[in-house]
C-alpha cells in the first residue's frame, strides 16, 4: 500500500508512506535552494518527486491532500504543466460531526497525463497524526494526550488510541501568531503596520532575542490584565477558540489591538524584558491551564503521555517547561511539529483510517538525497577520513557538512550542518557572520549522547534539538561558542552507535581533542533551504572547506586571494 501525502500550501512537501514505512519526504524548500517555506504551486513536482524513487503515478493507491482553511471546504488553484487546476481539500479545523478521520474525497488531480482521485484530511489531523505515530506512545500502542497550538489556532488538546482520536478542548484564546504579533510590536522585528498574521520566520529569532532580556513581574501584570480584558472576556473570541468560528481575522485583529495598546503602557520598559516577559506569560498560562485540564480529565488513559504538534512545537523554552513541569511521565515532540510535517501527517491520516494510528517506520534523515552538480574550477577535491577531518575541525577551520539525506523539518542534525570547534569564544560570532545573522542568534552544540551530562543539565537524549538545555557553568569557558547569552543550549544528542556519519565523526574529535561535541548551525543560503549538493555550497563560498561522501573540498589559495582582492 503506498500513500502519497502531499502539502500544498506554506512548507509545502511531498511525503510517501509504503507498508507503514516513510520512504521519503521531500520538501520544496530543499530543493534547489529554493526560499524557505515555498508551497506547491505546479503538480508536476509531486511527479518528479516519485519519479526520483523510479515510480509513476499510477503506481501510488491513495493521494491524500492536507486541508486548509475553509467553509466547509477549501480549493487550491495550482497548474499542472500549463494547465489550471483547482482542488477541493478538508478545512483547517475537524468538523465535529465527522470527526478527525472525517476525509474530503475528490477527483481532479492532474499528474502528468493522469486524472486521479484523492482524499483531503482536516489540518490539525496532520498534525495529529504525524505527531503520535511518530512517538514511542504509537510504538507501544499507549494513548497519549496530543496538544496542537499552531499560527493560526489556540491550543487544542486531543486524546489519541489505536483506534480513535477525539477533541477533548481547548486550553485558552490566544492564537500561535500573537507571538509573532508580540515580536513586530517591540523588539527589533517591529513593524509599523499589521501585516496579518505576520512573519513566521521571526518566531525562532524572538526565542533567541528574549535571552538579552529578563522576566519583569509588572510586565506580566499588564498583559494579564490586557488578556482579561480584551480577550478573555470576548465572547466571540470564546466562540473562535472553540472551534465556532472559522475564520482567524477576528482573533488576529484582537491580539493586534491588544498589542498596540499595551505600548503605551509599557514605553519606560525595554523590548528585550517586554518580549521575554509575554514569553513567560503565555508560558505560565499554559503550563496553568494544562494543570486544569489533567485534573479534570484524570480518569483519561494515557493522560501523563503528551505529543507536542503544530508550529508552536518548535518553541524549545515551552516544551522545556512542559517535560519539567511534572504533569507528565513522557513528553516527545517529532522533529517536524510545524507544517514540515503536514505531508508526512497527511499520509498517516489515511493509513489511520484504514488500521487505526499505528506507529511509522521513520527516520529522521529522509528528506532530498544529495544531487549532483558542476563544482566551480576554483575547488579541489582530496580524500578525507573522519579522523583527517576531525583534524581540519580542531584546527578551528569551519566546515560545511554535507552527508547522505537531507533532514525533515527545520533543524540541521548533522546532513546539511556547519560544524566547528566550540572552544573559541569569537566562533559563534564568525559562524553568525558568515550566515548574516543577529548577533543573538545561538548556535546549538551536537554531542554524543552519552556524554552530554558531562556538559549540559539535564543533557538528556533529545536527538532533534527541541528542548532547552542549560550549560554547566564551570564548562561554559571550556566550550564558549556552543552557551547561548541566558547560559542556555540547543542541543542535539547523538548515540555513539549511530550510523549516521556525524556519530563517527563526534567519535574521532573526542579521541583528538577529548572533547565530544561540536557547534552545528544549517548549512544553506540566507533564508533558503538546505544546499542541495556540494556545487551550492562552494557557490556560495563563505566556508573554505566542504566535506561529502569522503571528499574535502578546499577552495585553492591562488582563488582566495584573488577573492580576498
Amino acid at each position: 500500500m503506498r500513500i502519497c501525502g502531499i502539502k500544498l500550501t506554506h512548507d509545502g512537501a511531498i511525503a510517501l508512506v509504503e507498508d507503514g514505512r516513510l520512504v521519503f519526504c521531500i520538501e520544496q524548500e530543499k530543493r534547489g535552494n529554493n526560499p524557505r517555506y515555498l508551497h506547491i504551486g505546479n503538480l508536476d513536482d509531486i511527479v518528479v518527486a516519485l519519479a526520483t524513487q523510479g515510480l509513476g503515478t499510477k503506481d501510488i493507491d491513495e493521494y491524500v491532500i492536507d486541508g486548509w482553511p475553509g467553509d466547509p471546504q477549501t480549493r487550491f488553484d495550482v497548474v499542472s504543466g500549463n494547465k489550471p487546476v483547482t482542488l477541493k481539500a478538508a478545512p483547517y479545523l475537524e468538523p465535529y460531526a465527522g470527526g478527525l478521520l472525517a476525509a474530503c474525497e475528490s477527483s481532479g488531480l492532474m499528474l502528468g497525463r493522469e486524472v486521479l482521485p484523492y482524499s483531503s484530511y482536516p489540518h490539525v489531523t496532520g498534525h495529529l497524526a504525524s505527531a503520535y505515530c511518530t512517538s514511542p506512545f504509537a510504538q507501544t500502542g499507549e494513548p497519549a494526550v496530543c496538544l496542537v497550538w499552531d499560527g493560526g489556532i489556540p491550543p487544542r488538546l486531543y486524546h489519541v488510541e489505536r483506534h480513535e482520536a477525539r477533541f477533548v478542548e481547548s486550553l485558552f484564546p490566544v492564537i500561535g501568531h500573537a507571538y509573532v504579533l508580540a515580536g513586530h510590536k517591540f523588539g527589533p522585528y517591529k513593524r509599523s503596520n499589521r501585516s496579518g498574521g505576520g512573519d513566521r520566520s521571526i518566531a525562532g529569532k524572538v526565542m533567541a532575542y528574549i535571552a538579552l532580556g529578563s522576566l519583569d513581574e509588572a510586565v506580566v501584570a499588564i498583559f494579564q490584565e490586557l488578556y482579561e480584558e480584551r480577550v478573555a472576556a470576548d465572547d466571540r473570541l470564546g466562540r473562535n477558540y472553540r472551534g465556532e468560528v472559522g475564520s482567524i481575522d477576528y482573533a488576529l485583529a484582537a491580539w493586534h489591538d491588544l498589542l498596540e495598546v499595551s505600548i503605551a503602557r509599557l514605553r519606560d520598559h525595554s523590548p528585550e524584558n517586554v518580549l521575554a516577559s509575554f514569553h513567560c506569560f503565555l508560558e505560565r498560562m499554559l503550563v496553568r491551564e494544562m494543570t486544569v485540564f489533567l485534573q479534570r480529565n484524570s480518569c483519561l488513559p494515557g493522560i501523563r503521555n503528551l505529543c507536542i504538534a503544530g508550529g508552536c512545537g518548535l518553541n524549545i523554552k515551552w516544551n522545556t517547561t512542559l517535560r519539567a513541569s511534572g504533569l507528565f511521565d513522557s513528553v516527545w515532540v517529532p522533529p517536524f511539529p510545524n507544517d514540515s510535517g503536514s505531508a508526512i501527517g497527511a499520509a498517516c491520516s489515511a493509513l489511520a483510517t484504514d488500521r487505526g494510528f499505528v506507529p511509522l517506520e521513520w527516520s529522521v534523515y529522509s528528506g532530498p538525497a544529495l544531487l549532483r552538480g558542476d563544482v566551480p574550477p576554483e575547488w579541489e577535491a582530496s580524500p578525507c577520513s573522519m579522523q583527517e577531518l576531525a583534524t581540519v575541525l580542531a584546527d578551528d577551520h569551519p566546515v560545511v557538512f554535507l552527508d547522505g539525506r537531507a533532514e525533515l523539518g527545520p533543524r540541521a542534525l548533522g546532513g546539511r550542518s556547519i560544524l566547528a570547534a566550540a572552544t573559541s569564544a569569537g566562533m559563534k560570532n564568525h559562524l553568525n557572520d558568515i550566515k548574516r545573522r543577529e548577533h543573538f542568534r545561538p548556535v546549538a552544540p551536537v554531542c554524543l549522547e552519552d556524554r552530554a551530562p558531562e556538559f549540559f543539565s539535564p543533557g538528556t537524549p533529545d536527538r532533534y534539538m527541541l528542548f532547552e538545555h542549560r550549560t554547566l557553568a564551570e564548562l561554559r569557558n571550556r566550550i564558549p561558542a556552543v552557551v547561548h547569552l541566558d547560559g542556555s543550549a540547543r542541543l542535539q544528542t547523538v548515540p555513539r552507535e549511530s550510523r549516521h556519519t556525524i556519530a563517527r565523526l563526534l567519535v574521532e574529535y573526542e579521541s583528538l581533542t577529548g572533547l565530544p561535541l561540536l557547534c552545528n548551525t544549517s548549512a544553506n543560503h540566507h533564508g533558503c533551504g538546505f544546499f542541495p549538493d556540494v556545487a551550492a555550497a562552494c557557490r556560495w563560498g563563505r566556508v573554505g572547506h566542504i566535506w561529502s561522501e569522503g571528499l574535502l573540498w578546499t577552495r585553492t589559495r591562488a582563488s582566495e586571494m584573488c577573492h580576498s582582492g
